[in-house]
């Protein structure tokens, strides 16, 4: 593969990135206090693809569209985090809500994503009951 961008996937991004009231919450909450930082809380966060703009289904192609996207999946989103940090459940917040995502997460949006890798893609599936090799191509 070149050095040089090349391949476009169909798909778009989003980046969960972690505001204050995370951190304190998780300052807080956490069995082995460890005192993060924001910055180390964001510092690495996971990458979502996302439709692009030509998907037939949920199209997305600006980043009011991504934060549409993301908020009518909030409850996984939110979820999802909480168990990145703490896998406890009964150390959630209870109640969670809609506007206490957008408090408590900004959504960062790129529409183009370059694959530089050489090999092929592969996906992982995380459900046990699935099986197959998860190549893409």
């Amino acid at each position: 593969m070149s050095d040089y961008p090349r391949f476009t996937l169909n798909r778009g991004m989003v980046i969960l990135r972690c505001k204050q009231p995370f951190a304190d919450w998780l300052n807080a909450n956490d069995p082995m206090p460890r005192n993060f930082t924001l910055a180390e809380i964001n510092e690495e966060g996971n990458v979502f693809l996302i439709p692009s703009y030509d998907s037939p289904v949920d199209p997305v192609e600006i980043h009011q569209d991504a934060v549409k996207w993301v908020e009518k999946r909030w409850r996984m989103f939110f979820e999802h985090t909480l168990n990145d940090w703490l896998t406890d459940e009964s150390l959630w917040p209870k109640n969670r809500t809609l506007k206490m995502f957008r408090e408590w997460f900004v959504v960062e949006f790129n529409s183009m994503v370059w694959d530089m890798g050489n090999e092929s893609l592969a996906v992982e599936d995380w459900d046990e009951f699935e099986e197959g090799d998860g190549l893409l191509h």
